[in-house]
This record gives structure tokens, sequence and C-alpha cells, in this order.
């Protein structure tokens, strides 16, 4: 809830001073935890309302508060029966899992790493709305110390999974056969 509060004014914040006149070429910035804030330039009469002032001013305490002494946001580290790992600075997320007794069960995600526009419906169809992509590896390992292993190869849309290729590999992760029959293709999830 307060996380969510703090988004909105942040955005609200950051609204308000764009659509404030702009800075004077003299005014200084200071720098606040990751963010950088434009410090307020001498008052120019006539150009920005004292309520409008007053926002922005309460605003930018409250976020200067947050980032200070709120506590950071910690990843989730569990999902349902996996394992989420989740290295600062990486493109991917690794979910480890087990299925039955000899059956593990590796999945690296990559974060959103394409997209496509579409066009917007609706009240909003001026604008266009992008729909992102992103790569799984799914690996299932069976057998003492994953003797055999599968891979799919995985594009993730948000309504269809496309399985893209599907290997199957020895301890030594070396291709004993590679899948030739046709594509899979699982279409909307609902």
């Amino acid at each position: 809830m307060t996380s969510s509060l703090i988004r909105t004014l942040q955005r609200a914040s950051a609204s308000l001073i764009r659509t404030s006149r702009p800075l004077s070429p003299h005014a200084a910035t200071t720098r606040v935890g990751a963010r950088t804030y434009a410090a307020e330039p001498k008052p120019e009469p006539a150009t920005k309302s004292p309520f409008d002032s007053n926002i922005i001013r309460i605003l930018r305490n409250e976020i200067e508060y947050q980032e200070e002494y709120a506590p950071p946001h910690q990843p989730e580290t569990k999902f349902n029966s996996f394992t989420v790992e989740e290295l600062r600075g990486e493109q991917v997320v690794t979910i480890k899992g087990k299925f039955g007794e000899c059956e593990d069960i590796k999945i690296e995600a990559t974060m959103f790493d394409g997209c496509e526009h579409v066009p917007a419906c609706g009240d909003d169809s001026s604008g266009v709305n992008l729909r992102l992509h992103l790569s799984l590896i799914v690996d299932i390992a069976k057998g003492e110390e994953g003797d055999s292993e599968l891979e799919f190869v995985c594009s993730a849309w948000p309504d269809c999974l496309n399985v893209e290729k599907v290997y199957m590999l020895r301890r030594s992760r070396m291709a004993a056969r590679p899948y030739v029959g046709p594509d899979f293709r699982f279409g909307k999830w609902h």
C-alpha cells in the first residue's frame, strides 16, 4: 500500500515538475538517492501558484523520506515449490524445483528481451501498446545426477508460449539427439 502510494506520488511530482515552467539555465541540481531533482530557482512572479509550489515541496519531502528510511524491496525467493535466484545486475532469473524424487527442473528466464507494437483499442485508441516478450530455457533432468536431460528453448508472449527447440542432452550437456519433429505452439492462456 505504501509503495504504491509512493510511486503515485513520484509520478505526480514528476508530472507537476514537467508541466510547470522550464527551469532557468542557472538552476542547480541536487542528487537525492538515485534520483536527480532540480533545485528550485528563484521564484518568478505569476508562473506557479502557491498551491502548486506547496504540493511539489510536500511530494519532494515525502519522496526523500521514503528513499532514506523505507526498507529496500527484497525480491521473491520462493514461488510455489520453486526457489528463485536473481543476481543483481543480471538479465536472467533462474527458477529451480523438483518434481517427484528424481526430476530436477530449472527454468532460466530473461528479463523482457523484445517487444512488438500493437495498436491500442478502446478509449486509448490514439496510442500504441507494447506486447512484451521474454525467452525461456527449461531444463528437466531425470536420473542420478542428471544422466539424461531435456532442454526446451521457448519464446513467451503474454498470451502464448512457443517451444522453439527441444534437445535431449547427456550428462556432458552434449546433444544426444536433436528433436526434428514439428514446431510446438501453445496458444491463448486463459
